[in-house]
């Protein structure tokens, strides 16, 4: 089964937490917080959403942060993703 977004949603899954600090201190699992570092996997085709034209100027690979509260949480093929619109990106990582 495929996810594929509609408007101006974004498919992000979110990439590894780092385990230790910089100090060197093992984080345990709950201690970790959600990442804000998503790889996207699919993107929506854009267009008109609210009465506006919405260009979609990310791509699939990109690494994106995104605000820490945004979006749906759903479970595909055992694997977890956010759907996402594209407002809620903050910034692309390069």
């Amino acid at each position: 089964m495929t996810i594929k977004p509609l408007a101006d949603r974004v498919v992000v899954k979110a990439t590894e937490a780092e385990e230790t600090t910089k100090a060197g201190i093992v984080l345990p699992g709950a201690a970790k917080e959600k990442p804000q570092v998503m790889e996207v996997v699919a993107v929506g085709p854009g267009g008109l959403v609210d009465g506006k034209e919405v260009k979609m100027t990310v791509k699939v690979g990109d690494k994106v942060i995104t605000s820490k509260y945004s979006g749906t949480e759903v479970k595909c093929d055992g694997e977890e993703y956010s759907i996402v619109r594209q407002s809620d990106i903050l910034a692309v990582v390069e």
